[in-house]
């Protein structure tokens, strides 16, 4: 019996998706255990693309059974339609596939109403939040007023829940944002209905995912977002509402911590960023559209475009530190065949010259600062259809041997190209 969590150890969007994909045929139960939907993985099988947003990345396998955590906050709409568009493609998605925790928090259309005004307010100072209602549940949870799966089910407790918030959260957006009010009866009629669908579907997620250990199955746990987006830890106040990091899989899944047995940290084999908040390797040239265009650095969720950069090793072993990663996953390295020359940043000046060996705190320290890099030779090989390490260019490896080393954990797995075969195993945690 194995636990593996996989967590991004940038900014998101590092390829965490097509990890877990890779990663499920050796475990029993695919777990989420934070985050919203606001998080998207890319899953590129055969010829046909899926995108996810709420349901774990191994719901395309057959005899597996998906569990969405405590930790995680749940659009129902968002759910039950992507439940509906994997039906629609020929993916099983009944009760004994996909489990729903009854602790996990609701995304309301307050939530969503109340997110859009606040970035619309702050203008130029957004924070660049999805405007999914993600904050504003975690708000509501930490306040105590928020709305659980449980309470889907149950009629005269979620009329009041909703309400009593309405009567709040209607005042903001009313006499504070001057937007329009919801209607708390529309609110109750409609999530009565979610609530009604998605109640084979509900359980208590941690009991089962004790019993599942019990009996010797693995269990594979699949962060959203990226360490840098942890809200104790990543770029404050340019992150998530949750915590990416791994520690959060005991609190966000109800599973011990003397459990997880590897910990792999996925690298984008560059740096990209979705919205606000410093960005040190940040290009604006030739290497960065390059980087953009060839990786297809668009937003699965938000279809943004992403600031992309020069792979910043500072931030990978801060992540490696905070999670205990004891494997990295490398994606996108494709990307970068036919750049000349390659930099890899292994520290931070400031401006009156000292070394920064990890990211501080203060923003205004880190934005003041400026990259230290490492030259590196690139490669002109097409790497698309090498399945074997040693079958890689000289300076290639010397690119992969040089973040390992820099991290300080070995190489678990290489990907090469999108399709779920483009990848080179060096270890497998789950086989």
């Amino acid at each position: 019996m194995a636990c593996v969590v996989v967590v991004g150890t940038q900014w998101g969007d590092e390829g965490k998706g097509k990890v877990v994909d890779l990663l499920t045929e050796g475990a029993r139960g695919i777990i989420r255990f934070q985050g919203g939907n606001n998080a998207g993985h890319t899953l590129v099988v055969g010829s046909e693309k899926f995108i996810l947003h709420l349901i774990p990345s191994g719901i395309l396998h057959e005899g597996k059974t998906c569990y969405i955590g405590n930790g995680v906050v749940v659009d129902p709409a968002v759910l039950l339609m992507e439940m509906d568009r994997l039906k629609d493609r020929g993916v099983a998605i009944g009760p004994e596939k996909l489990r729903l925790s009854d602790r996990a928090h609701v995304i309301m259309p307050y939530h969503k109403s109340l997110d859009i005004a606040r970035e619309k307010a702050k203008g130029a100072k957004a924070i660049g939040t999805t405007g999914r209602g993600i904050g504003p549940c975690y708000e509501d949870k930490a306040a105590r007023c928020g709305v659980r799966v449980v309470d889907l089910l149950d009629p005269e407790v979620l009329r009041q829940k909703i309400e009593a918030n309405l009567a709040e959260k209607n005042f903001w957006l009313t006499k504070y944002f001057g937007e329009d009010g919801l209607s708390a009866e529309k609110v109750y009629e409609d999530y009565l209905a979610f609530g009604q669908r998605l109640a084979p579907h509900v359980a208590d997620v941690s009991a089962e995912l004790d019993a599942l250990c019990q009996a010797g199955g693995s269990l594979l746990f699949e962060g959203a977002q990226g360490t840098h987006l942890d809200l104790d830890h990543g770029t404050y106040p340019y992150v998530t509402s949750s915590n990416p990091v791994a520690g959060s899989v005991s609190a966000g899944a109800g599973v011990g911590i003397t459990r997880i047995s590897d910990v792999l940290g996925v690298v984008k084999a560059y740096t990209t960023r979705v919205g606000g908040g410093p960005f040190l390797t940040e290009l604006d040239d030739e290497n960065g559209k390059w980087m953009q265009e060839k990786g297809a650095e668009f937003g699965s969720t938000t279809g943004r475009p992403r600031r992309c950069g020069w792979l910043d090793g500072v931030v990978v072993r801060q992540a490696v530190r905070l999670s205990g990663i004891t494997g990295l996953c490398v994606t996108k390295l494709d990307v970068l065949t036919g750049l000349p020359k390659l930099r890899f940043c292994l520290g931070y000046q400031t401006k009156d010259g000292r070394r920064l060996d990890s990211l501080p705190a203060s923003l205004a320290v880190l934005s003041s600062c400026q990259p230290i890099y490492e030259e590196m030779e690139g490669w002109q090989e097409d790497i698309s259809v090498i399945r074997q390490y040693q079958d890689l260019p000289a300076s290639c490896r010397a690119y992969l041997e040089r973040l390992a080393e820099f991290a300080g954990v070995p190489l678990s797995m290489i990907s090469v190209g999108p399709a779920r075969d483009a990848t080179i195993v060096l270890r497998n945690p789950l086989a």
